[in-house]
């Protein structure tokens, strides 16, 4: 009796399947090699970064505190820490004084780093590197440095009050009549070479030839820069804004350092009145849910930012 042929198809089947069966067990290997590697670093993450927050969440809703009974015997309160929070002028006067720091730094360091990076621009390499440093001075110095500095200038004997004597200006109390814009210029200086060094690497990404075609088109360079440069990094400003009004929120030593918050409350953000419901009232309940506060206004920034971004792709 004669066997029947088997189709080549067939058999090029069986064979592929046969193939695959090792190969897919070895690329499951790979995948598991390389997912071992990562389990440190998931670790840290999962001790460092998700436990406090899960933490954070629970005590906001306790009436855990550093002194009394409720130290060791803490209950769960509810919404009360956020009751008691949201009713209190306090908090609302830091909320208000929050994102008056907040919008005055951004706009300040943004503007000013941009514009100190497209002045920079296409400049020779000894310039930059003489101009450069001296920018990224404020930035490398911590915070408790740049508020001792600030406070020397401006003090009432100090460098800027010097200054508008020299011409023939009256002395202004920076500290004590201009609270808030004093920290918010030396937030500035302290920031404005992060925000530098992101504009001037988009910059240097933008064709010189894309802006001589404007300029022979007729087109000035205040018309250039708003019109073509800027549209170019939509998403560097995007990126820059996120990252700085992530930082901004959580500022504290150098409004701690320079006014303690006051005058009063003039300068007492939400970091701040943190910190003195925490750790200066011992009620660390209601601290934990002003971070909570904090947290939530710092991810639907991100949330924004980050939805336009997408929006430019």
């Amino acid at each position: 009796m004669k066997r029947k042929p088997v189709p080549p198809l067939s058999i090029e089947k069986g064979r592929t399947k046969n193939m695959t069966k090792p190969g897919r067990m070895t690329a499951i290997r790979d995948e598991a090699k390389k997912s071992i590697l990562l389990i440190p670093a998931l670790i840290l993450l999962i001790a460092f970064f998700i436990v406090p927050i899960l933490l954070t969440i629970y005590y906001s809703f306790t009436n855990m505190a550093l002194t009394g009974s409720n130290v060791k015997n803490f209950q769960f309160v509810g919404l009360r820490n956020y009751t008691k929070m949201l009713s209190d002028n306090n908090m609302i006067k830091s909320i208000w004084n929050t994102f008056i720091f907040l919008i005055g730094s951004l706009l300040g360091q943004s503007v000013l780093g941009f514009l100190i990076a497209y002045l920079m621009k296409n400049k020779a390499k000894a310039f930059r590197s003489v101009v450069g440093p001296c920018i990224l001075a404020g930035w490398v110095m911590p915070e408790i440095v740049v508020s001792l500095c600030c406070l020397a200038f401006f003090d009432t004997n100090g460098t800027m009050n010097t200054i508008l004597q020299a011409l023939h200006l009256t002395p202004v109390k920076w500290i004590y009549g201009h609270p808030m814009l004093s920290i918010i210029i030396a937030n500035i200086w302290h920031g404005t070479a992060f925000s530098m060094l992101n504009f001037q690497s988009a910059l240097d990404n933008v064709s010189g030839d894309i802006e001589e075609a404007a300029r022979v088109d007729g087109a000035g360079r205040i018309q250039t820069l708003v019109r073509i440069v800027v549209p170019c990094i939509k998403s560097t400003i995007a990126t820059n804004t996120m990252l700085n009004t992530l930082s901004t929120l959580g500022v504290f030593g150098l409004i701690w350092a320079m006014t303690g918050g006051g005058p009063g409350n003039a300068t007492t953000t939400l970091p701040i009145y943190m910190y003195n419901q925490g750790l200066k009232n011992f009620q660390l309940g209601q601290g934990t849910a002003i971070g909570m506060v904090l947290l939530v206004v710092g991810a639907v920034c991100s949330i924004i930012y980050t939805k336009i971004l997408k929006s430019d792709d």
